[in-house]
């Protein structure tokens, strides 16, 4: 209907969805994995984990809660946590999302051990669509420790 490529489309998964009916949601999740969508699995660790999940079902993405990320840099607990999600999912070859980055040496911590993609008010604060669709037209740069984010990519 909308002719966009189903490999720009992500869809979220809250562990709690996972729960239910597992033999239905197995085959509707392989059928939109073929279609090229990308599954994610958001705020990971905060649910009714279950490294299982991560067997039986056709999983992209981790997306780590902001609850695991936002002491990283202060509790030795919640940063061994945090690595530990991130060289399993590595391990597994799913990409990583960190949620709530808030401050520089979160992000630090979180490219130094390898995390794929962050997120947070770091980057920047919920925008109007407006301004949105203005700064996806813009081509502006998010410069990031002498490194270049394009919001074009």
């Amino acid at each position: 209907e909308t002719d966009l490529d189903p490999h720009f489309i992500e869809l979220e998964l809250t562990e709690s969805i996972l729960m239910h009916d597992e033999e239905k949601i197995t085959r509707k999740l392989h059928s939109l994995k073929k279609m090229g969508i990308v599954l994610s699995i958001d705020d990971f660790g905060t649910g009714y984990s279950s490294l299982s999940y991560l067997k039986r079902f056709p999983i992209d993405e981790v997306k780590i809660d902001k609850s695991f990320v936002q002491d990283i840099t202060k509790n030795s607990e919640d940063a061994n946590l945090v690595k530990a999600i991130l060289a399993m999912a590595q391990s597994l070859k799913l990409r990583t999302v960190a949620e709530g980055v808030e401050e520089s040496d979160q992000l630090a911590f979180l490219i130094e051990h390898r995390c794929d993609e962050m997120q947070g008010y770091y980057f920047s604060r919920p925008v109007s669509e407006d301004s949105f669709t203005e700064l996806l037209h813009s081509g502006k740069m998010l410069i990031i420790n002498n490194s270049v984010v394009s919001h074009n990519s």
